[in-house]
């Protein structure tokens, strides 16, 4: 059940427990993880597509195990990932030592990165917004970090009907994204929050997901 009485700070905190508590096993999910080489090649030519074949400067926001920022790195770009669940940052940078790869991984909050603005050429995030008691000031900072131009992609989707952890239950009211967004609707959003050029690719292929996905799931990209 849903507690009313509890602040922005409780909630991260418990935010932050579930993560940390899933941070073990993370990967080994197929839409967490890459568990082949054709799920691998898909998300290739996703982030591919995106980032372009010029090194870009690029912060990956709740980077989690590094899902994201190790694609983007091996690619070739200089790569920041910040997340407040040190089990899986601890993750992340054995993944990226073993990989033989820079990447820049710093704990911190992703809705107050405390980094320094116009750094950024490309801001990513995967199923991040939907965790966030304040979607809308997290997204006016993220548009901060960016350069003229650049640009600020999400992976997300819409999981309406997921079974609810408990950590969530306790705090799903306070997460206005809770469950996911239609990419019309966080379109819309990204539109109010003065982000230009708004697309939307569908992210459907079953081979990004191991499987066909039970839940509609998009890559949505605006322009500062």
């Amino acid at each position: 059940m849903s507690n009313p009485s509890l602040n922005e700070q409780e909630v991260k905190e418990l935010v932050k427990q579930h993560w940390n508590g899933r941070a073990a096993n993370f990967d080994q999910g197929a839409s967490h993880g890459l568990l082949n080489e054709d799920q691998h090649q898909a998300w290739v030519g996703v982030l591919n597509r995106l980032a372009g074949e010029e090194p870009l400067k690029v912060l990956d926001v709740g980077c989690g195990t590094g899902f994201l920022s190790l694609l983007l790195a091996k690619a070739g770009h200089e790569v920041t990932g910040v997340d407040f669940a040190d089990e899986m940052l601890q993750l992340a940078r054995a993944k990226a030592e073993e990989a033989g790869l820079q990447i820049d991984f710093r704990h911190g909050d992703a809705e107050q990165t405390g980094l320094p603005e116009g750094t950024y050429d490309l801001i990513v995030a995967r199923h991040v917004i939907w965790t966030l008691p304040n979607p809308a000031k997290a997204t006016e900072g993220w548009i901060r970090l960016l350069k003229p131009q650049g640009r600020l992609a999400l992976v997300e989707g819409q999981w309406e009907n997921q079974d609810v952890k408990a950590e969530y239950e306790q705090i799903r009211s306070k997460l206005p994204f809770y469950g996911g967004q239609p990419s019309e609707q966080l379109a819309a959003f990204f539109r109010s929050q003065g982000l230009h050029d708004v697309a939307i690719e569908p992210l459907m292929e079953a081979a990004l997901w191991g499987g066909v996905p039970q839940h509609p799931r998009y890559l949505i990209i605006g322009r500062r």
